[in-house]
């Protein structure tokens, strides 16, 4: 089986005539992933969304994952990049630019919640994707990251931004409303009192009735900052 290379490296084709356009594809395709998912989605039901015939897409695109491709490089492109400099000298403002960087991130996956999973499956080579992460590779090589610790570093918030979204997602699908979360962490909380010898950790301590996703998301991205700053050269001779 030929191996697909990705959109991003394939020349572009001609322009053919404007029945559609890519860019109507691409606002449809993630209209479509909003509200059925990757699992929801094919060219046929794309192509009914627009009101065009599903042949005609493909004079747009080759083919479903080309749409995927561009789909989630224009989500990538709603995570809003300030584009300026992280403030002070070369080492200052790393961890704050960061922290606004990823939230926003978050936010925007929040929004389209198909994106962590799609992202885990495919190179991310769009324009609005390399953008993204140039700023993210840029500030922790500013701070004093290199090689294997400067990606290993970037892993390490990726996969946690991604995590904490898909857990949310995945919560959230089950649980719907704000009001069902607080009656289950009550009767979690409940469970765990009652049972003080065998879960004295857990009884003796609010683990599970704190549902401010947004405060417990800032904090563990904390955590895992501190452990990029711990690995930071120390100052240069004066």
């Amino acid at each position: 089986m030929e191996r697909r290379r990705p959109i991003w490296l394939r020349e572009e084709e001609p322009a053919r005539r404007p029945r559609l356009s890519r860019e109507r594809i691409v606002a449809a395709a993630v209209g479509l992933l909003d509200a059925e998912g990757v699992e929801g989605f094919s060219m046929r039901a794309l192509a009914a969304r627009l009101r065009a015939g599903t042949m005609s897409l493909y004079e747009y695109v080759t083919g479903k994952e080309d749409v995927l491709d561009l789909a989630l490089d224009a989500a990538i492109g709603e995570i809003e990049l300030d584009g300026g400099d992280a403030g002070g000298g070369p080492r200052e403002g790393w961890r704050e630019a960061l922290v606004l960087q990823l939230t926003r991130g978050r936010r925007v996956m929040l929004r389209h919640p198909w994106m962590p999973a799609l992202a885990a499956t495919r190179p991310l080579l769009g324009p609005n994707a390399l953008a993204r992460s140039e700023r993210v590779y840029s500030l922790l090589a500013r701070a004093g990251l290199s090689g294997a610790e400067l990606t290993a570093a970037v892993g390490a918030l990726s996969f946690y931004v991604n995590g904490y979204v898909a857990a949310e997602h995945t919560w959230w699908s089950r649980l719907r409303t704000r009001d069902a979360d607080a009656e289950l962490r009550d009767e979690v909380r409940r469970h765990l009192e009652d049972r003080p010898e065998r879960y004295p950790t857990l009884a003796g301590h609010p683990v599970v009735t704190d549902g401010d996703f947004d405060a417990q998301f800032v904090l563990g991205l904390s955590f895992v900052l501190d452990g990029v700053a711990a690995r930071l050269p120390g100052p240069g001779p004066a």
